[in-house]
């Protein structure tokens, strides 16, 4: 007795397996968690290091050098890059994708640790910070008002809002914008704007006044009484908690009259950071930035911040408003919907187009059943395996339901055929599920092939899609189960063996009509096979030509409802000149009847760090729904109209799609060299004119730029010594006129707060008012600070980058409409060639990266994907040259698919390229079934190769257009879906309809004609002996 067997002749036993299957499957489903992408660890760690002071080359030699070559020793690293600026060290490790976190900070931390006494001395302690997951928060939130200043809303925010967003479930950060040097955000300080002519006037130099903060506001800690019996805790007032303290506080004493603090600037509450503002909807604001701790679901934290945010919308101070400026989970909510509507969508094709094949409802109700519990059992395995309901899976769901109905089709049409040729229904069912086994097994496991090289790739791809691979594998393999248990089951029940009657005797006379016009047909392309192999020859020449003609990109950029602009000032401009250019890219954002609200932040870079000439700009669309200019059509549109700003760069971007994709422009092209920054900014601009000919670019940039100017106060040092002024005077009394840097801090309502002397706004617009700065002398007397330095003005750039420890200028920018990353990157390239000198070279950072190392593993894949196909084939028919009459259809459908992206339908993507790999497990399907039975009847029958292939062939027709049609058209509703996701969806659904419907023509026709060179022949001749003969 067969295995299948078994379940036919006990009805019960497959009844109640695949009812546990529908439990089991059930429940899975309902425990899984619902996410935008499978988990994916970006792991970005910086190392800062002050060297106050310091000019940028002194830093670079000195300290960045040293770190950088120390820090290349821990494994893990992708790459790295460095930034050497005015006494500021910075190094940007990027991990490779999924690399423990806790790991690479350890490792790196080791490293550092190692060459820190080597660093010079007054280098402070290098700082490490992580970053894991999206460099972009989750969700912004924003507290504005028109009666309250910044520092009031800041406050509040600090107090009370920031600690209630903490607070929620998955939370890892919620981080304060405009932001000051700690994670309180631009929060209250006490500021002393100090006068230089007072202090002159009272013979008083700045440290003086630094000495006297530092004394006279001190944090006392004193002790404790102890009895016998009694114990008291004992506080001395030595700390100042308020305004009016500070203004009392006495700086020095002249004769019998106090001078005190108010004598000699302006004591008041102000911000910590007066190089940033950030505003909505042109109101100012302080933004809360909510970025999900490692591995929390975006969903889940989204949900417990707008529960807060609905609590806090109540007990908001009067006049103080919040909104949400930007949520990325919307866009999550809304993608999932739409691939829910197009399973369903899917589903009901799916069972219409097999209604019109087989014309019986009797006929249906078997695959009707099967495709859902199929779907639903691969949620065992999903839930077991740690997956998540995801866009990949669910978009795996879409597919499935088009390919676990072959299964259910094959059976069907099999025992129908059977009962038509004279069995009952029982032996129908047992005959037909003998004959399908072994075909069914191997399409399966061939499946299963095709789909472990992409789950078992490393990289953005494998991470992504191996959940969507393997979902695939499970849904396939439990509908191999349903079919060989369950669906015989159905069929010796269900079908009938009577004459078909109305609609399908209708679709029966359609199909025999088919059947013997393309037996004919057939018949010439058999008879003229020579021809048929010459055309193989020049479609396999062709595939490579369209693979490279085709233009390639990470990933298809989605509509998420948001639009970007990075704008840079003149490197001396100053937060009031980008405050006035905000309004204007406002006012361009507003001009747009698709904007919904607009967000800004001045003062900051691209990448997150402190920029006082750069600004991020949002501008947040309405609905999908409620316009008709996707975010892709707006942009050009918007590149346009800030072309027209003449203060500022101003470039409109988007955001990218996938997680784990670093922030920036989308092309960042990195020149390296060891030679001079000096050469390496030319080169850098001289590709940037060049590259701008080509309008292949809206917009390019570099980040290294001599175009700084910069102010040196050279020290007379012999002057000095003589009046016996050291540097570290100097420095004492420089660095409270002009840096800002904090001497102790002071207690208000429970909370500390930093203390900061600085020379007033107006004494520090010009290099000359150096003159009304004094410092004193050894001997008591102030000397004005322009007798001991001169005054001299350079263009030096503002940082010096390097990337993998050579010096580098990156050219940044984003691509035309219409050019693809890989167009943009291959001009970049040529042009590289052609125009760098010996002595430099070039490479990839960021998202230019990630597509070059995708570009890369999908060939691997790929190949992989065939070599393992072709060996399990070989090991299922026992021979090396059957499989390669089933794997003719690859190249054939490849080529169906490649077609249509070679005329601009798609790109070549992360989305086409994993179609193109499941296109070799479903195109192999059909030349399976031809070739298994062609060697079936061989044997059984004794015809030979020509006329066994054509028996099969109209044999196997019927079950092969039924299963490509489910297939294809169940892929149309990925075809035309629109709303978020939508060109994702396209991308794949294309691939999938255009390389299967092709490719299953050719299969009708090539298979056969391949089969008739290559197959081994079976047929028994009459010298052969018996099969039971003696040797």
């Amino acid at each position: 007795m067969r295995f299948t067997d078994l379940f036919i002749r006990r009805p019960v036993l497959a009844t109640a397996l695949n009812l546990i299957i529908l439990l089991l499957g059930l429940r899975a489903w309902t425990a899984m968690t619902v996410e935008e992408y499978p988990q994916v660890t970006s792991t970005l760690i910086t190392v800062t290091t002050a060297y106050p002071g310091a000019d940028p080359a002194t830093v670079q030699g000195f300290v960045t050098a040293r770190l950088e070559q120390a820090i290349a020793q821990a494994p893990g690293i992708d790459y790295m890059t460095a930034v050497s600026a005015q006494g500021l060290s910075t190094e940007t490790v990027y991990m490779k994708l999924n690399y423990n976190p806790n790991a690479a900070v350890a490792q790196i931390l080791s490293k550092v640790q190692q060459v820190q006494n080597q660093l010079p001395p007054g280098t402070l302690s290098p700082v490490i910070n992580e970053t894991v997951g999206d460099q972009t928060a989750l969700i912004y939130l924003s507290f504005y008002s028109k009666t309250l200043n910044e520092q009031e809303v800041n406050d509040y925010v600090l107090r009370v809002a920031q600690p209630m967003i903490q607070g929620e479930p998955g939370v890892g950060e919620a981080q304060i914008v405009p932001a000051g040097t700690g994670p309180s955000g631009n929060s209250y300080v006490l500021r002393v704007w100090l006068d230089p002519n007072r202090l002159a006037a009272l013979n008083l130099s700045p440290a003086d006044v630094v000495q006297a903060l530092a004394s006279n506001n001190y944090i006392s800690t004193v002790g404790r009484t102890k009895s016998a019996n009694i114990s008291q805790t004992i506080t001395a007032a030595t700390s100042l908690d308020n305004v009016q303290a500070f203004k009392r506080l006495v700086v020095a004493q002249h004769g019998q009259t106090l001078i005190r603090l108010s004598d000699v600037g302006r004591v008041t509450l102000g911000a910590q950071n007066y190089n940033q503002a950030v505003y909505y909807n042109g109101t100012p604001a302080v933004f809360i930035g909510v970025f999900p701790s490692p591995g929390a679901n975006s969903l889940t934290v989204a949900h417990g911040v707008h529960q807060a945010f609905a609590r806090m919308k109540h007990s908001l101070p009067p006049g103080m408003r919040v909104a949400i400026p930007y949520d990325g989970s919307h866009f999550i909510v809304e993608s999932v919907h739409e691939v829910m509507v197009t399973i369903a969508i899917t589903l009901g094709i799916v069972v219409i187009v097999i209604f019109l094949f087989l014309g019986s409802m009797r006929s249906l109700m078997i695959p009707a059943v099967a495709i859902p519990l199929s779907i639903i059992g691969a949620g065992i395995f999903m839930s077991a395996a740690g997956y998540s309901i995801n866009l990949l899976t669910l978009l795996a769901v879409v597919l499935a339901i088009g390919l676990v109905v072959d299964d259910a089709i094959i059976v069907v049409e099999n025992i129908h055929r059977l009962m038509e040729e004279g069995h009952s229904g029982r032996e129908a069912a047992i005959l037909g599920a003998r004959e399908l086994a072994a075909p069914i097994v191997v399409m399966t496991t061939t499946l299963a092939a095709v789909f472990a090289p992409i789950g078992l790739t490393g990289g953005l791809t494998g991470t992504l899609f191996s959940q969507f691979a393997f979902t695939l594998v499970f849904a396939v393999a439990v509908s191999a189960i349903v079919a060989l248990t369950l669906s015989p089951v159905l069929a010796s029940r269900v079908l009938r063996p009577a004459k078909s009657h109305g609609f399908a005797h209708f679709t029966d006379d359609v199909f025999d009509r088919i059947r013997k016009n393309y037996m004919r047909s057939l018949e010439f392309v058999i008879e003229y096979r020579i021809a048929v192999a010459a055309m193989i020859l020049v479609v396999l020449v062709a595939i490579p030509v369209f693979f490279l003609s085709i233009p390639g990109e990470l990933a298809p950029t989605e509509d998420q409802g948001l639009l970007l602009v990075a704008a840079t000032a003149p490197p001396t401009a100053t937060l009031h000149y980008l405050n006035r250019y905000a309004e204007d890219i406002r006012k361009i954002f507003m001009s747009f009847p698709e904007t919904n609200h607009v967000f800004q932040i001045n003062g900051i870079s691209l990448t997150g760090g402190a920029g006082n000439n750069a600004s991020i700009n949002g501008m947040k669309l309405v609905s999908w729904t409620k316009r008709s200019k996707t975010q892709m059509q707006l942009l050009p549109l918007l590149q346009a109209k800030l072309n027209g700003l003449t203060g500022v760069q101003a470039a409109a971007f988007q955001k990218p799609t996938l997680p784990g994709s670093p922030t920036g422009f989308p092309v960042q092209f990195v020149l390296t060299s060891s030679g001079s920054d000096l050469a390496l900014d030319h080169w850098a601009n001289v590709m940037i004119g060049k590259a701008m000919q080509s309008h292949l670019f809206l917009f390019l940039t570099k980040d290294l730029r001599y175009d700084n100017p910069q102010i040196q106060l050279r020290i007379r040092r012999n002057l000095a010594g003589t009046l016996g002024i050291t540097m570290a005077d100097l420095g004492q009394n420089l660095s409270p006129l002009l840096s800002g840097n904090y001497v102790n801090r002071f207690s208000l309502n429970g909370r500390s707060y930093k203390v900061i002397p600085q020379v007033a706004n107006r004494f520090r617009v010009d290099p000359d008012l150096l003159s009304r700065y004094y410092i004193r002398a050894q001997s008591g007397t102030l000397i004005p600070l322009s007798t001991l330095v001169s005054v001299h003005t350079k263009v030096e750039p503002e940082f010096l980058p390097q990337f993998q420890q050579l010096n580098s200028a990156t050219v940044e920018g984003v691509m035309a409409p219409g050019v693809t990353l890989g167009q943009a990157l291959s001009y970049l390239r040529s042009l590289a060639h052609q125009i760098l000198p010996r002595g430099f070279s070039y490479d990839y950072a960021g998202l230019s990266r990630q597509f070059m190392q995708q570009g890369n593993a999908f060939l691997v894949t790929f190949a992989l994907a065939v070599i393992l196909v072709y060996l399990l084939l070989a090991m299922q028919f026992e021979s090396f040259r059957d499989p390669l009459i089933v794997m003719i259809t690859v190249p054939m459908a490849i080529s169906g698919a490649l077609l249509f992206m070679y005329y601009g339908a798609a790109t070549l993507n992360i989305y086409t390229e994993v179609g193109l790999v499941t296109l070799i497990g479903l195109i192999t399907k059909q030349g399976i079934l031809i070739v298994q039975f062609a060697n079936v009847i061989q044997e059984n029958e004794g015809l030979d190769r020509a006329r066994a292939v054509q028996k099969a062939s109209s044999i196997r027709l019927r079950p092969i257009l039924m299963t490509t049609g489910a297939m294809v058209f169940g892929a149309f509703p990925l075809i035309f879906a629109v709303g978020p996701g939508a060109i994702s969806r396209f991308d794949m659904g294309l691939v999938i309809a255009a390389g299967l419907s092709i490719g299953a023509v050719f299969s009708l026709y090539v298979v056969p004609v391949i089969y008739t060179f290559l197959a081994t022949e079976k047929s028994r001749t009459p010298t052969d002996p018996p099969e039971d003969s003696a040797p």
